[in-house]
């Protein structure tokens, strides 16, 4: 199969074309709201599905229709389905957009069922897009791909052009602040148990490192498409995301990229290490300066990045996995990060899907070693993460693929918005220390639902 491809002259960008269709809930947008090249350049919105791959309570579903198999070899067949030739420089001109929760990672790996399910939402879905319109951020360019499945390519791209021709630009507005109120499944004082808790652990050779985390949830009358518009510019990412499923919405502002498959070559972009952005220009560089000079979040990152050297060299040929990054410092709107970079190359035979249901789910928010530290997980968090530090992004016809952490993110379903926050436990975390690293990576989710400068 060979998409049709066009360059359409637009000013618009993603998230300006997203607002032109935001009325049909099946519409994904994944955009670099965060345009830094070469993390950020491109942008994808999927339009006009013309199949859906669900996974729920131990079931899969093509069409909303049940059918017997594992879910990874269910998806990897049904995507094997509409090869395409894709001989451009685009990463992605067809393919299949959506998530996988954290809880996907049960059928992976044996872990016990102790914590609560607050909030139901299926462990995997996808649309299978007919139309995939790609904006780079870079060359201020855009382009609309039309696969040809629910109508003639040349009257798909005809109807979006036109519609596209129409669109204006999204003004930024402030909207109105109202305080809300944020209920927490931890105190701070049971946090920092919890952390003490890691450290014994830590102590007796259970783990190395383990990412705890707690959750938030508050009551809100908000249209999520505003809370992801307003987020969107308070706190740019370059793997955001808004989608809408079956009576729930995902509004993401991730920093953290899981996997990128192009052209058989895998990369991951682990990230550990936090600290606030300061409230002048001087905090600011002390704060950087900290983070850089920190030798328990260097120690923190090289796990994590062992971890994922490994994980990687399961799927790809050997001597290819390389650190091609280390201590990379990256600055967003409310914090700085550490973060480091590895690449290799797959082994022949082994396709994307492969690569995600080895990896799954990422070490950064899991821990090492990785079974252990999602054991702990399950003992010390109260309640299920569920989307939270999956993954969500699109698997290309072509081969290619490219997923986020799911963090920075807010789960938004019967006017109930949820989010987790955390960190990574080492010997040399201190309680306190690590239960004010949630609240800052916390500050731009709660004013995105909060609507205002109220923090």
């Amino acid at each position: 199969m060979r998409p049709l491809i066009e360059e359409i002259a637009s000013d618009l960008d993603a998230f300006d074309i997203y607002s032109i269709f935001r009325d049909d809930r099946t519409v994904t947008l994944l955009e670099s709201s965060m345009k830094v090249d070469p993390i950020g350049r491109y942008s994808f919105i999927g339009i006009n599905p013309f199949t859906t791959f669900k996974y729920e309570e131990g079931r899969c579903f093509i069409d909303g229709n049940k059918v017997a198999g594992d879910p990874l070899d269910m998806l990897k067949k049904l995507l094997n389905i509409y090869k395409v030739d894709n001989d451009t420089s685009l990463p992605y001109v067809a393919g299949a957009m959506g998530f996988f929760s954290y809880d996907f990672g049960r059928i992976l790996e044996k872990i016990p069922a102790t914590a609560a399910e607050e909030v139901k939402t299926p462990d995997c879905y996808f649309y299978f897009y007919d139309n995939v319109i790609i904006t780079d951020n870079l060359e201020k360019k855009t382009y609309i791909a039309a696969l040809g499945m629910l109508s003639e390519k040349e009257t798909s791209l005809r109807r979006l052009k036109d519609a596209i021709s129409g669109g204006i630009r999204q003004a930024a507005s402030e909207p109105t602040a109202r305080k809300v109120e944020f209920i927490a499944n931890l105190s701070k004082d049971e946090y920092a148990d919890r952390v003490e808790k890691v450290r014994s652990y830590i102590r007796s050779g259970d783990v190395y490192i383990t990412n705890l985390t707690q959750k938030f949830r508050c009551e809100t009358e908000k249209d999520p498409y505003e809370v992801y518009r307003y987020l969107r510019r308070i706190n740019p990412a370059p793997f955001s995301a808004f989608m809408n499923f079956e009576g729930f919405s995902i509004v993401s502002s991730s920093p953290e990229r899981f996997l990128k498959v192009q052209d058989n070559k895998v990369e991951t972009r682990p990230i550990k290490g936090t600290r606030p952005r300061g409230r002048n220009e001087i905090e600011d560089a002390l704060n950087r300066q900290e983070l850089l000079s920190s030798e328990k979040d260097k120690s923190e990152l090289l796990m994590i990045v062992d971890l994922e050297r490994n994980d990687l060299s399961r799927v790809c040929k050997p001597h290819t996995v390389k650190v091609t990054e280390l201590f990379k410092l990256e600055e967003y709107s409310t914090v700085f990060h550490l973060v480091s970079t590895v690449t290799g190359e797959l082994k022949k035979g082994f396709s994307a899907v492969d690569c995600i249901g080895t990896c799954f789910p990422g070490g950064s928010i899991t821990g090492a070693p990785k079974v252990r530290s999602m054991e702990v997980i399950e003992e010390l968090e109260p309640t299920r993460r569920n989307i939270y530090t999956g993954c969500l992004g699109y698997f290309g016809f072509d081969g290619n693929a490219d997923f986020n952490i799911i963090i920075r993110t807010i789960l938004m379903k019967d006017r109930i918005a949820n989010f987790g926050v955390g960190g990574g436990i080492t010997w040399e975390s201190e309680k306190y220390a690590e239960y004010d690293e949630t609240l800052d990576k916390a500050r731009a989710l709660m004013r995105a639902l909060e609507g205002g400068e109220t923090l």
